[in-house]
């Protein structure tokens, strides 16, 4: 065996570059803030409607995602409600996002407050009359203060906007109206075209032809991520999207690339790509709508295949429909997926984004 032997002059330096490349990754290392500076605090008025005020505390300017701020037009999951102790599910827009420009930000200054009155009924299901308890609670991803500093807990996932619970009230009335939104919402969308066994809605010759080559890669990688998880294996790929090996998280995310799976193998129609989104984002479905998936601006300008790809965009959204796996949107992004599966392995095989990093694998694990 041969050793390479480095010289006093050689031993040097490389410890000056380890010294300088320690130093020089701790510069990189955002700034956290100590403390959350976003009070919440919310009141139930009538026929499912509350008031939420966000108020920046501190003596810096706040700046935060509008996706994580509660609006009269309700486009994120900002609410735990239940029903005699039961959940009530999310019926809204599950949206894949990329990352935030400038355009996406709400600025909150020192002691400015962010108000909105919200219709639960548009979004949950308050189609009982009774009691709900609701709690607004909102993962600040991307949120951060005017001296660069993040709202990132100690373990670095990002803080959590999180009010007390409030009671609210339905009468016949207003859950009779609850009732009609959620139908609403479900209601799926007439197709103007079937090509390849997939339909679609509202798109041009070009857009068929680029979704269906996303809808054909988007089987390989299903079926790959299945047999991957049928064979048992334990790799850097499933732990770095979801976590430390337990059974029952590994028998989770099996059963959810085989009815992934499942559903994207359907040829006869049931797939509905519906081009008529124009927002930023990459697309969005509505839970309790399969299969129908809206495909945005950003799907259009992303790669067949690879991160964050028109494949990956498919498999993230067939992930949130209820009768497929009912994930929820945690973290976007690989690193904030990362780090979800290395600190709440619980939430990551939930998260729509690990499950289409897990099944695009790039870069390649095994």
């Amino acid at each position: 065996m041969k050793l390479k032997i480095l010289s006093g002059i050689g031993v040097a330096a490389a410890l000056t570059m380890a010294i300088a490349s320690v130093f020089g990754a701790a510069e990189a290392a955002p700034k956290i803030e100590r403390y959350n500076p976003l009070r919440v605090s919310m009141t139930a008025l009538n026929d499912g409607m509350v008031e939420i005020t966000i108020t920046n505390t501190s003596r810096k300017t706040a700046r935060i995602p509008k996706w994580e701020l509660p609006s009269a037009a309700i486009e994120s999951n900002l609410f735990h409600i239940s029903y005699n102790g039961q959940p009530v599910r999310y019926a809204g827009a599950m949206i894949k996002r990329g990352t935030p420009t400038s355009a996406d930000f709400t600025i909150l200054r020192p002691r400015q407050s962010h108000r909105a009155v919200v219709n639960l009924g548009s979004a949950y299901d308050l189609s009982k009359v009774g009691d709900y308890l609701v709690t607004f609670t909102s993962s600040l991803q991307y949120a951060s203060m005017s001296d660069g500093a993040m709202l990132r807990q100690t373990n670095g996932m990002p803080m959590v906007a999180q009010g007390v619970p409030v009671r609210l009230w339905l009468d016949h009335t207003g859950a009779k109206a609850a009732a009609g939104r959620i139908t609403a919402l479900a209601k799926p969308s007439n197709p103007s075209a079937v090509v390849g066994g997939v339909s679609y809605v509202g798109c041009s010759s070009t857009q068929i032809n680029g979704a269906g080559n996303a809808v054909v890669s988007a089987r390989n990688y299903s079926e790959n991520a299945k047999g991957y998880l049928a064979a048992g294996t334990v790799g850097p790929r499933y732990t770095s999207w979801f976590g430390a090996y337990t059974s029952s998280r590994y028998g989770t995310a099996r059963s959810h690339f085989v009815a992934i799976d499942s559903a994207m193998d359907q040829n006869a129609g049931q797939i509905k790509i519906n081009c008529g989104c124009n927002q930023s984002y990459y697309a969005y479905v509505y839970p309790t709508r399969p299969y129908e998936i809206f495909v945005c601006r950003a799907f259009w300008s992303a790669p067949n295949t690879g991160t964050d790809s028109k494949a990956g965009t498919l498999i993230h959204e067939m992930s949130h429909f209820n009768v497929v796996a009912g994930t929820d949107d945690w973290a976007y992004g690989q690193t904030a997926a990362r780090n979800l599966a290395s600190s709440d392995p619980a939430k990551a095989v939930d998260n729509a984004d690990n499950h289409e990093y897990f099944a695009e694998n790039t870069p390649s694990q095994n």
